[in-house]
């Protein structure tokens, strides 16, 4: 019955279209005991006349040297040939999680040098090693591939780093400051890398003075040129010169295998881009992690694509999936029918709710209207928070009325400060009309819709605060249609918005696929139901391609970030706005390195220059800075800010315990950010 209840969970997972056909699985084992083992496979089906091949992961059991034919026939409506078996891990030794980002969509490209490559299937998780990151639940920077802190001189333009001695790369050569010297060489030289535009920019020369030591003499002053080695979802990688100093195409390298400075290896991975698997090292002691940390604990790390969040429960329920991203209905689903699976919190809302990062929209600012800030700001009026925020997460996140999070202490050294100025600020609607739209009381409306939903709420201010918000603004559609009616825009004879050139306004709002767990897509979804209510032809675009489509700028509206996270420990945020630095930006159709909304001004520079300037261990003076940044992207909208980040995760405790939960906070809780490798020593295998 477990092969049975197997071979339809993954049918479902990969083919939820499709009927279950006969499978027929042959295997001979010759194990001493009864073990669970975990195969990756690939079939053919026949589907409406055509062959498909699909591939899943099927945990089973197998029995000493006993050959075993099993045919699982739920209905008499086609064959499958017999599968490949392309690996054996034992479940019990194995980890099987729920890719976040979706299917991988170049799943034999690991050059994330260049664009995105789907670094949460492993690569910036496990396999990679930065010189520091961010754990958001602890507020640290973590050492990694550095020694240390970096040393500035006294006018920050100049930093030495020194390097962790005894790590090795996963082939057996050393990792020395050659690698970091050739990383930076590399990226100044060659355009079509991310990371291109910052170290030509910033860079004057790079120096290795011995092997665990690098020098950056700097073109201008910036007390923050080493956040680009620092880790919060993404930073500079270093390449492994014995590698890439072979290669004569850098940009169009595959860099397939993946070689890292990590705690695991790649194993192997889906042609289709469905599931990537990672084995632990044999030398894992030769990593940070190792010699930080201690010795990972899963043996091997499957990463899976899950069809919908169906196949996703489904997986958990029956043990097939250890980490799964939920809707709030998935989530409750799985904990009402799960005694061994488990949630961040232990009661409402559940959620991971202490990630640096401000979910929203973006607008293309480079692409008619969107490059008017009174029609971004018509499009933010047009919505009633409390209807999107029941839509996109059944009223579980924290709004914030600024590009970060309303969070840790950012509500106390940004958002708190800045309500008398959010307060004071005007619209200009014409012929002298102005409107306030900052609103005290958006959070309430939250907490009502939570209450009506029969969630118990807690009742003083300040856990109110902490988990809606202090402030949103005004759902104010009257005003909204003055701003656009300013700018030459009117309706047709069905009360439909038409561009200023008389067309019908079209908009997309574009996401990934996974439109039932993506915050992306539940904000995408929210705001274009408000937008078809005002009268506005509004779409949810979804596509696999996102990440590429955004880099060139072909998109109108995302459910991209509206302000790039911050790090989440400390008060700087140099991240997020150097990101509407102008000397990033690009036009549509070209490789765009800064924020995807392509906006800057003179005076966003100005206060990326001023705050590059500044001590970063002066807490007043960067918090000052930064007040001035969000007060200038609140001017200018080129997003709108809508809530905090919040994980709707499910932890199964069958075959691995210890996950870092709300009552044990020991780590950041995601597998798919970069210190989940941290996270890897501390996990318990329960011996099942």
């Amino acid at each position: 019955m477990k092969k049975l209840i197997a071979l339809l969970l993954f049918s479902f997972t990969l083919l939820a279209a499709c009927t279950p056909q006969t499978v027929e699985v042959t295997r001979v084992v010759t194990e001493s005991v009864e073990v669970e083992v975990t195969r990756v496979i690939t079939e053919t089906i026949v589907e409406e006349g055509e062959n498909v091949e699909v591939t899943r992961i099927v945990t089973e059991t197998e029995v000493q040297e006993v050959v075993v034919e099993v045919t699982a026939v739920p209905e008499d409506t086609g064959t499958i040939d017999a599968p490949d078996v392309l690996g054996v891990l034992p479940r019990s030794q194995t980890m099987i999680i729920d890719i976040l980002t979706g299917r991988a969509g170049s799943p034999g490209n690991f050059n994330e040098w260049v664009g995105w490559k789907n670094r949460d299937r492993g690569m910036q998780n496990l396999a990679n090693e930065p010189l520091w990151s961010v754990d958001f639940a602890t507020g640290e920077i973590l050492n990694g591939l550095a020694a240390g802190d970096p040393i500035y001189n006294e006018d920050f333009t100049q930093v030495e780093i020194s390097l962790l001695e005894g790590v090795t790369w996963d082939d057996g050569q050393p990792f020395t400051s050659a690698d970091v010297v050739f990383t930076t060489e590399t990226l100044m030289a060659t355009e079509g890398l991310n990371g291109h535009s910052f170290f030509a920019d910033n860079v004057a020369s790079v120096s290795a003075p011995d092997d665990y030591t690098v020098v950056f003499e700097l073109t201008q002053s910036n007390s923050r040129f080493h956040t680009t080695f620092l880790d919060r979802w993404g930073s500079t990688w270093i390449m492994p010169k014995h590698i890439f100093e072979e290669v004569d195409d850098i940009v169009a390298f595959e860099f397939n295998p993946f070689v890292g400075t990590g705690p695991y290896k790649l194993h192997s991975f889906d042609e289709s881009g469905f599931w990537t698997i990672w084995e632990k090292r044999e030398d894992w002691q030769n990593t940070p992690t190792g010699i930080l940390y201690g010795e990972p604990q899963p043996q091997y790390i499957v990463f899976q694509y899950f069809a919908n969040e169906g196949a996703k429960i489904l997986a958990q329920l029956t043990h097939e999936a250890d980490v799964v991203n939920l809707s709030s209905e998935g989530l409750k689903a799985v904990l009402s029918q799960s005694d061994s699976s488990r949630a961040y919190q232990q009661g409402y809302p559940w959620v991971v709710n202490n990630d640096p990062a401000q979910t929203g929209i973006t607008f293309n600012t480079a692409k008619a209207p969107y490059d008017n800030p009174d029609v971004r700001w018509a499009l933010l009026l047009s919505i009633d928070i409390a209807e999107y925020m029941g839509v996109a997460v059944d009223g579980a996140g924290t709004l914030s009325p600024v590009h970060i999070p309303s969070l840790g202490t950012y509500p106390t050294d940004f958002i708190a400060p800045m309500e008398e100025w959010l307060a004071d600020f005007e619209l200009d609607l014409g012929n002298g009309e102005t409107f306030n739209p900052y609103d005290t009381d958006a959070p309430q409306r939250i907490v009502e819709y939570a209450q009506s939903r029969g969630y118990v709420v807690p009742e003083d201010q300040a856990s109110q605060d902490k988990a809606f918000g202090l402030g949103w603004y005004k759902y104010a559609p009257e005003v909204a249609e003055q701003l656009l009616i300013k700018n030459g825009f009117s309706r047709d004879a069905d009360d439909m918005w038409l561009l200023p050139d008389g067309t019908p306004w079209h908009l997309e709002c574009m996401s990934g696929p996974q439109v039932a767990t993506d915050l992306q897509a539940r904000n995408c979804i929210a705001a274009v139901q408000q937008w078809r209510q005002f009268g506005i032809d509004a779409i949810h675009f979804t596509t696999e391609t996102m990440a590429d489509l955004s880099r060139v700028g072909d998109f109108d509206v995302s459910g991209s970030w509206p302000g790039w996270e911050p790090w989440g420990a400390g008060p700087d945020l140099y991240r997020t706005i150097d990101r509407w630095n102008s000397a990033y930006v690009s036009p549509i159709g070209d490789d765009h390195q800064g924020h995807q909304s392509r906006w800057s001004s003179p005076e966003m520079d100005a206060i990326i220059t001023q705050l590059r300037e500044t001590n970063p261990a002066d807490a007043e003076a960067v918090i000052a800075v930064g007040i001035e940044g969000l007060q200038e992207a609140v001017r200018q909208m080129p997003g709108i800010p809508t809530f905090g980040y919040i994980g709707f995760i499910a932890w199964d405790q069958t075959y691995w315990t210890n996950w870092p939960g709300a009552e044990n906070p020991y780590t950041q809780p995601y597998t798919h950010w970069g210190p989940f490798k941290y996270m890897t020593p501390f996990l318990e295998p329960t011996g099942r």
